[in-house]
Order: C-alpha cells, then sequence, then structure tokens
C-alpha cells in the first residue's frame, strides 16, 4: 500500500475527528452534511491507512454529494468558517501555498480532486492500479486538503 505519506499525518487526526463530530451538530442542514462528509472522509483515510486498503476501494469511498447538494442551493462555504487561511492555520508546510483562501476556494479544490480521481478510475477498467497519474500523490494532496479545511474550521483565531 501507498499510504506511508498519512503516517505523519495520523496522529492529530482523532482530535480533528472529534471535533468535527460535534461541529456538525447544527441546525443549518447544509452546513452539517458537508461537515460529516469531510469527517466521513478524513476517517476513510485513517481506516485505510490502519487496514492497508488499496486505493482503488479508497476512491469508491471518498464522497463529494455533500458539496455538490451545497453548491447546488447556493451554500455559503463561509459559514464554516469565515475569513481566509492564515499561516497559524497551517500544520504542513506543504498546504503553505494555501494561505489566503476561503474556506469556498479549498472545498472548490477538494471537491474537484474527488471527482477526478473517481474519473480516472472508471477511464481505467474501474482500476487506478496501472494508470500512468501519480495516484498516491493526488490523494495525499487530498487528505492534506482535506485536514487543513478540518484544521481551518477548528481554529477559534479568524
Amino acid at each position: 500500500m501507498q499510504l506511508e505519506w498519512l503516517k505523519t499525518g495520523i496522529g492529530p487526526l482523532k482530535d480533528l475527528l472529534t471535533f468535527l463530530n460535534k461541529e456538525s451538530k447544527t441546525s443549518d442542514i447544509l452546513k452539517k452534511q458537508v461537515i460529516r462528509e469531510l469527517r466521513n472522509n478524513l476517517n476513510i483515510f485513517h481506516n485505510a491507512y490502519l487496514n492497508n486498503v488499496s486505493q482503488d476501494i479508497m476512491i469508491d469511498m471518498l464522497q463529494n454529494d455533500a458539496i455538490k447538494e451545497a453548491i447546488k442551493e447556493n451554500f455559503k462555504f463561509k459559514k464554516l468558517k469565515p475569513g481566509s487561511i492564515e499561516p497559524y492555520h497551517i500544520y504542513d508546510d506543504r498546504n503553505k501555498k494555501y494561505t489566503g483562501w476561503e474556506a469556498e476556494r479549498l472545498i472548490d479544490k477538494i471537491d474537484e480532486k474527488i471527482e477526478e480521481l473517481k474519473n480516472i478510475k472508471k477511464m481505467n477498467g474501474n482500476s487506478v492500479e496501472k494508470v500512468k497519474n501519480n495516484i498516491s500523490l493526488m490523494l495525499s494532496n487530498l487528505y492534506y486538503r482535506m485536514k487543513l479545511l478540518a484544521d481551518f474550521i477548528l481554529s477559534d483565531a479568524k
């Protein structure tokens, strides 16, 4: 399994998942669905790492339906967290390029990557095993974007 990159990011994930679970208890249905989806997707990475799950199965399990529904309903993603990502929100150096981004822009990139992974899989006989794309890197980028979004939402500072 090519999830070695996840080893360093798995530690603080439990706290983020606990926080997202609490945060998803809101009366705003779309906000609740997007946060639950983020939590569930992060859980997929966590459990895939622990159980040595294939990339094909991970891609099948990743969801972006709540994001699509929120977009369709013109949900304002700043309800997840207003403001923009500042250097103090970033715990992984690879995410420094997202400084200044708002939740909506980051969500858009997360949605785009999930769609891309699913499409690559479909185009290649429903498996990413022999594709020319660097699926491990793509999954890694997706994970760290989702983790950044969760860290941003968790942050008390605007």
